[in-house]
């Protein structure tokens, strides 16, 4: 689209109130946009993706802000609209100085700049991946996660297969192949308003990315069964789930956040499921957990994490979450795994799962709840999918990376009750 001058000075204020990260950039986002009500999609679209690139790429665009001049927001502003709307879009409203300035950063090969930079990852978050990762795979990792995610949907197969949600799409002109993974996951092309498709509107399909459709043929509910998503949320997961169950048995949506459960519902309404049952917990204490206790077939616990494996989507993440924030949430994830735990029956299965990166949220959550209740083995995780026909090589437990699986960052557990 062709960019108006004033598009700066907005992208500059908003970036500057994001950069506070006093919460969710895409929740100061909206706020931003609901102030400004006179601003269009597109225009609404060039500031956002600019922001959102000096957040994914916020130590390289720094370091390349320093040799220039002025306020040192617009300078990261400008580098931010360079990426998303290209330097000939901004040339008509710049300084000569500012014009000078971006051709010569433009011809920095990022390159040549030092790893640290380009990886665009705060010490703590780069020295934890470091432990894990050779050099020049943590490079491919980084640059990754610097980039924006697709947008994967799933078929809904209560209203329509894979196979016709598909060609709803390409009749609609959207351009979309199907997930190499996950049985019922579209990759689509670009990001379309999918809110004024007939498809999605009478819920052929969900908006859902492939790695977390993947986490529910971990559990591979079976018809008829007692199932509980611990932590729903909106109900992504529990949507697909009732739909592997071919709406029988009973599903139980938990989660403590009533405005979560209440994005559940109209979902649940177009979705054509009728085992769903949400309920809203005050805690993984509640007493309507424990009187289901050793009654339930499968648990899936999404558990509340940093969300590093999200960085595609929500690249303030790495810069508002800390060392600190991390380690008050693991005693959480380690209650909650437990509190999941007591409601499976002998022969049951339980998923823990996190769309964290960090291993103190996933395998070190794991290895400590083993150690404390051993009537619970653990499952190989590439052969629990291989029992639902789907091709991923995988060891003892689910690790799926950006860079090597092109979805967001997830880890999983198999855990069965034995005794």
């Amino acid at each position: 689209m062709k960019l108006h001058g004033f598009l700066i000075g907005q992208t500059e204020t908003l970036l500057a109130d994001v950069l506070k990260f006093a919460g969710p950039a895409d929740a100061a986002t909206s706020r931003f946009f609901r102030a400004h009500p006179k601003l269009g999609h597109n225009e609404r679209g060039v500031i956002a993706e600019a922001v959102f690139a000096v957040l994914r790429r916020k130590m390289e665009f720094g370091h390349l802000a320093e040799s220039g001049s002025g306020n040192p927001t617009r300078r990261l502003a400008l580098l931010g609209l360079m990426q998303t709307a290209g330097r000939t879009a901004l040339k008509p409203f710049l300084s000569q100085t500012e014009s000078d300035w971006l051709e010569h950063v433009s011809k920095i090969d990022p390159a040549s700049l030092p790893l640290r930079v380009r990886t665009n990852l705060p010490e703590w978050i780069y020295s934890a991946l470091a432990s894990r990762f050779e050099e020049a795979e943590l490079a491919l990792l980084a640059a990754a996660l610097n980039h924006p995610a697709p947008l994967d949907i799933r078929a809904n197969p209560i209203k329509a297969s894979r196979e016709q949600v598909m060609a709803a799409l390409q009749a609609a002109e959207i351009a979309c192949e199907a997930g190499p993974f996950a049985p019922q996951a579209i990759r689509l092309g670009g990001k379309p308003a999918l809110n004024r498709i007939p498809a999605f509107e009478q819920g052929w399909c969900e908006v859902q990315d492939e790695g977390s459709q993947l986490l529910c043929y971990l559990l591979a509910p079976k018809r008829g069964e007692m199932v509980v998503d611990f932590c729903a949320g909106a109900g992504g997961k529990t949507l697909a789930l009732g739909a592997m169950m071919r709406s029988t048995g009973r599903l139980y949506a938990f989660d403590v956040a009533d405005r979560r459960l209440a994005k559940l519902k109209p979902r649940l309404a177009k979705s054509g499921l009728s085992n769903v049952h949400p309920v809203l917990i005050d805690s993984e204490h509640d007493a309507k957990i424990k009187r289901l206790a050793g009654k339930i077939d499968r648990v899936l616990v999404d558990a509340p994490c940093s969300g590093m494996g999200t960085l595609r989507r929500n690249p303030d993440l790495k810069w508002r979450q800390s060392p600190d924030s991390v380690a008050e949430l693991t005693p959480k994830q380690a209650s909650i795994l437990a509190s999941a735990a007591r409601l499976v029956k002998p022969g049951g299965r339980l998923v823990y799962a996190t769309c964290s990166l960090l291993e103190a949220e996933n395998e070190a959550i794991v290895t400590a709840f083993l150690a404390e209740h051993p009537e619970f083995q653990v499952l190989n995780a590439g052969e629990v999918l291989a029992e639902q026909k789907i091709d991923l090589p995988m060891g003892t437990y689910l690790s799926l990376w950006p860079h090597l699986h092109a979805t967001d960052g997830f880890f999983a557990a198999v855990l069965e009750r034995r005794v």
